[in-house]
């Protein structure tokens, strides 16, 4: 079994010498420790007799995501200098391992944290350093811990499992101040004269140290002092060691061997040394190509960021290549991408805006070079354009352009789920009027496409390779991924990252020519090579393929999936297969996305484009039926993201994607009613938030309204029952006399607080999201209750509701009034403001009738003023949630509005031809943060909601359907105007279309399986004045409200208002 204590990078060794102060943590005693596990995981916490004194965690994961922590009250005052020392040994599958150390209030917690962490079977020392312990979260915000009110062991489920973790001899360790170090020195078995050994240390590259004879020779330098350090960079001379070790020793006597390199190639090398400590550092220096003396030019000693993570590592070997040859992230630069994959496949590709394909989730890639004569073309070289399939499918496309050539590579998924494979087509052509030699060089790396900082889920950066073989026409990573050309390359090769990375090749004029490689670095590298002959004015092609599964692969790629030797096709049958595959697999999505046909004019067809593209992401994006917001870092099912997905497919006519989420994500809400926040393969997330319960009873309302599945409310009926006496016993925490106090009472009968929609995950709040979200479940609660006829929980469920929406708006004016507000608040604690939140008030909350008008006039209208300062210069990030925004700005009759921010929205599609939204914005595009996922399709189906909003919504209060209330008039005035078939609604499937007629507008509508009560209420762009309507040819009264309400379908509607119109834009404010 694989120790923690050499797994871990941020862990080390406990040294023998004992620490001037240590107070004991102390574990013998089971009883002053307290079992803290999530809900459904199962913590026994006990003493053990084979280890006197020590602590004893049984714990079960039972299917689920979750934790299992052991937390113990503690009053520590903590030193300048520290660390954390203990012996552990256990059995389980690897999991999480996290040391929590929390202030006295309990709110802010730091840790030290260990991913996938296996125990030793006998008892190891583990020695947590001051500078491992992070920040967590609290309120704080930051900072370090100075005293400690709690300590906390915790396993927290990676792969689950059952298992048991032993914790003995638990300390913080006081630490003494730093000796000064000597000055540091430098020693060598032998030296020419000249070549001193300190020459190799004294920071000139002009100097060097040379062994006085060839063969193996030793160089030692003497820092001092014991040190942290992360590695090295060695710069040898003309005769170099290609195989030499690296020793370290803590007391300046005693060596221990910490890396060989075996295949060095001479110049720089850079060794990582991750997290190392030493007195002394030797350099044995055994063989080199060479019969020369060795020659050492310079050593660095480096710093432990140098080696801190192998992204850390990585950026360092790239900041002194040229640009171009790593990826563009590692020269601290955001990077975009887009995701390829089949409709509900678990397992989705990459492709970068630099034309690099991620092979799948946390995996290595394949990056495309040309050789042009005696020139590397990178795509640091280039000008790069981008395309999707269609202008809306799944399929996309980088391309480069480079004087007379370019480089177009277009991915592709093709196959079934769990038989899916990615491909892809590299088309070189050549604009010179002769024929042209060109060289396609398409290399694997040991790097993902999504980018270091990109650290939930799928951590992106490095993706290791320890081995990599050329074999049988393919190339084999990691002993299991397959890289297949279907077009016979050239040559191919690999290298360990000593020998020299695959760029460093091809700058040299090279390419790898092993046939295998082991790299114990994780950094091997390799490519295919393929010299194409490029007619006057043409193009040759290059196709790779890339199984996802190598046990089930699409049938027209059985052969070169298979186990006998791969020849290769023909350039043209190559071209040819992925050509059949491209029409097949773009008939599927046509299929897929046109269910709803928007017609508009064709300057407002880039919003179809869009719309539909959200669509099919959320179709590659889920696994199975589980809907996933992204592929990387959100690459888990949230019933919140889901809900508000579902009701996209629902409004798109994806009723069997919504139906299946359903089912499946209901399954695992638990016996007491609970709805987990979060389901991924670990099972349901015990981490509370509690508008997850509504959401659940809205989903289950919304697919049975939009399907008019009676059979599944009735299969569904335990469910809500569930949720329902869920969220009352939830309320009711909230109701008691302690929550009638002044203090208090801004609580009263609210959800209790949780992280809710993660905008409270410093410390969690009364947020109203959660309330409105509650409310809306019991409303659709008793809808359910009335379709099935169970009249006795209708009128209960309305109760429950009833009390509910006095309590959480009788909690919003106490807030307002306390605070001094004039907007919408977005939790108790706090008065803040929130308008994406507090989107979820008016849908699909549907409270606006209820709300303060004039307040929700102006939350809206300050959330305008800070796009305004945002668009002004203030500010460097934003969310696309904001999306939702738009639909609320419809709803609120401010079409100009809504559609002046979808337009500025549409500017941060990134790249813009890809129609893709990450969670995060940040002004300057390059700026190397946090982005989300790219696609993020919770964001993508903000937008599918909110555009649909504009052609027709739901207004709750007088059951009524709106239509055209976010119809810009330039749109219904260009050509023939505007017009859906098929969208989905709560009473049908709505037809409609909108033209201008006159200076009013012609409307017809049809379709609907039932005219809702408060009828259709017709919305137009009209110009100021009094409004007329005729329906079928007929005078049509206004309703006492002043609006056009058609009770009968089908109907031809001519509104007419005021005088002609004029000229109007999309932004500009129409009635």
């Amino acid at each position: 079994m694989r120790r923690l204590a050499l797994l871990a990078a941020s862990v080390a060794l406990l040294g023998a010498a004992p620490a001037p102060k240590t107070t004991p943590i102390a574990t013998a005693d089971p009883a002053e420790w307290r079992a803290a596990p999530a809900p459904g995981v199962a913590l026994a916490i006990s003493g053990t007799r084979s280890a006197p004194g020590a602590l004893r965690l049984d714990f079960d994961f039972r299917g689920k995501a979750g934790w299992a922590a052991a937390t113990r009250k503690v009053d520590l005052v903590l030193p300048a200098r520290w660390e954390i020392r203990l012996r552990l040994r256990g059995e389980a599958l690897p999991n999480d391992l996290e040391l929590k150390l929390a202030d006295p209030s309990g709110e802010n917690v730091w840790w030290f944290r260990k991913r996938d962490a296996s125990f030793p079977r006998d008892f190891e020392p583990l020695r947590v350093k001051q500078r491992q312990v992070e920040f967590a979260w609290g309120p704080a915000g930051g900072g370090a811990p100075s005293r400690i009110g709690s300590f906390e062991v915790t396993v927290t489920a990676g792969r689950g499992g059952r298992g048991w973790l032993e914790v003995a001899d638990l300390a913080l360790v006081e630490l003494p101040a730093e000796p000064p170090a000597a000055a540091p020195s430098a020693v060598a078995s032998s030296s020419a004269r000249g070549h001193e050994a300190r020459l190799a240390f004294d920071g000139d590259a002009a100097t060097s140290w040379r062994a006085a004879k060839a063969g193996p020779a030793a160089w030692t330098v003497d820092l001092g002092a014991l040190r942290e350090l992360g590695g090295l960079v060695v710069d040898f001379g003309s005769s170099f060691a290609s195989r030499y070790a690296v020793d370290l020793s803590e007391d300046g006597t005693t060596f221990a061997t910490a890396r060989e390199v075996a295949s060095g190639n001479g110049g720089r090398d850079w060794v990582a040394l991750p997290e190392s400590e030493a007195r002394k550092v030797r350099l044995r220096l055994l063989e080199g190509p060479s019969k020369e003396p060795f020659e050492l030019k310079e050593v660095a000693v480096k710093p432990l960021a140098f080696s801190a993570t192998k992204n850390a590592f990585a950026a360092e070997v790239a900041k002194e290549a040229p640009r171009g040859a790593f990826p563009r992230y590692l020269a601290n630069e955001q990077s975009y991408w887009t995701v390829v994959g089949v409709d509900g496949d678990p397992d989705e590709g990459l492709l970068s805006e630099d034309g690099t394909l991620e092979a799948g989730a946390g995996l290595f890639s394949i990056e495309p070079f040309l050789v042009d004569g005696s020139r590397l073309v990178t795509w640091a070289d280039v000008s790069t354009r981008h395309a999707l399939a269609d202008g809306d499918l799944p399929i996309p496309t980088a391309a480069w352009e480079s004087g007379e050539l370019s480089l177009e590579t277009t991915a592709l998924a093709a196959g079934l789920p769990d038989a899916s494979a990615l491909l892809a087509r590299y088309r070189v052509s050549s604009r010179a009027s002769v024929p042209k030699k060109v060289r396609l060089v398409l290399a694997i790396r040991p790097f993902q496409v999504n980018p270091p900082w990109q650290f939930l889920g799928t951590p992106g950066g490095v993706s290791e390779i320890r081995s990599l073989a050329f074999d049988g026409g393919r190339a084999v990573v990691n002993g299991g991924h397959v890289v297949v050309p279907l077009v016979a390359p050239t040559a191919s090769g690999a290298t360990t990252f000593d020998a020299g990375d695959v760029s460093d090749l091809l700058r040299a004029g090279a390419l790898p020519s092993a046939a295998r490689v082991d790299d114990p670095t994780g950094l091997a590298s390799g490519a295919f090579a393929f010299d194409l002959e490029l007619p006057a004015s043409g193009s040759a092609e290059v196709v790779v393929a890339l199984p996802f599964h190598r046990e089930r692969v699409p049938e027209a790629l059985g052969a070169p999936s298979g186990p006998d030797p791969w020849k290769g096709l023909s350039p043209s049958d190559a071209s040819a297969l992925f050509g059949d595959l491209l029409a097949k697999e773009r008939a599927a999505w046509r299929e897929r996305l046109d269910r709803v046909v928007l017609n508009l004019p064709p300057e407002a067809e880039r919003y179809v484009k869009v719309l539909r593209s959200q669509l099919a992401f959320v179709l590659v994006n889920r696994d199975g039926p589980a809907i996933q917001p992204g592929s990387r870092s959100y690459a888990r099912s949230w019933i919140r993201d889901g809900a508000l997905t579902s009701e996209a497919l629902l409004r798109l006519g994806q009723w069997g994607a919504a139906r299946s989420f359903l089912l499946w994500f209901a399954g695992f809400q638990g016996e007491d009613g609970r709805v987990p926040c979060c389901v991924d393969r670990r099972g349901a997330d015990g981490v509370p938030e509690n508008d997850s319960h509504g959401q659940l009873l809205y989903l289950v309302a919304e697919t049975v309204r939009y399907t008019g599945d009676r059979g599944l409310a009735e299969k569904m009926w335990p469910r809500v029952v569930a949720a329902v006496s869920y969220v009352d016993a939830l309320r009711q925490k909230r109701r008691t006399p302690e929550y009638e106090t002044p203090e208090k009472r801004v609580f009263y009968g609210l959800l209790p607080e949780s992280i809710s929609h993660e905008g409270y995950s410093a410390k969690p709040m009364h947020s109203y999201w959660d309330d409105f979200f509650a409310l809306r479940g019991l409303k659709d609660a008793v809808f359910l209750a009335s379709l099935l006829g169970k009249d006795a929980e209708a009128k209960e469920y309305a109760r429950i509701r009833d009390e509910l929406a006095a309590d959480l708006h009788a909690s919003i004016r106490l807030v307002m009034e306390r605070h001094g507000l004039d907007t919408l608040p977005g939790c108790a604690e706090l008065g803040d403001f929130d308008a994406t939140s507090t989107t979820a008030a008016l849908a699909p909350g549907g409270e606006l009738a209820r709300l303060p008008a004039g307040v929700v006039t102006k939350t809206f209208d300050r959330y305008l003023a800070n796009v305004a300062r945002r668009e002004a210069g203030e500010g460097d990030i934003y969310t696309p949630y904001e999306l939702r925004t738009v639909g609320s700005f419809v709803r609120l009759g401010r079409r100009g509005d809504a559609l002046h921010l979808l337009e500025l929205f549409f500017r941060d599609l990134r790249p813009p031809e890809w129609n893709a939204w990450g969670e995060v914005v940040w002004r300057e595009p390059r700026t190397p943060k946090f982005v989300g996922d790219i696609p993020h399709t919770w964001v993508g189906t903000d937008y599918v909601r909110s555009f649909l909003d504009l052609f027709a919504y739901e207004r709750e209060d007088d059951a009524a359907l709106v239509v055209g209330a976010g119809l810009p008039d330039a749109w219904v005035r260009s050509g023939h105007g505007v017009s859906v078939r098929r969208l989905g609604t709560p009473y049908g499937p709505l037809d409609l279309s909108v033209a201008a007629e006159g200076t009013g507008v012609r409307v017809r509508l049809s379709g609907l399986k039932s005219v809702p009560a408060g009828g259709l209420v017709l919305k137009p762009p009209l110009p100021p004045g009094p409004v007329s309507a005729t329906v079928d040819g007929r005078p049509l009264p206004l309703s006492p409200g002043g609006e056009v309400v058609v009770r009968s379908l089908p109907a031809e509607v001519v509104v007419s208002g005021g005088a002609a119109a004029p000229p109007s834009n999309p932004s500009r404010r129409t009635r």
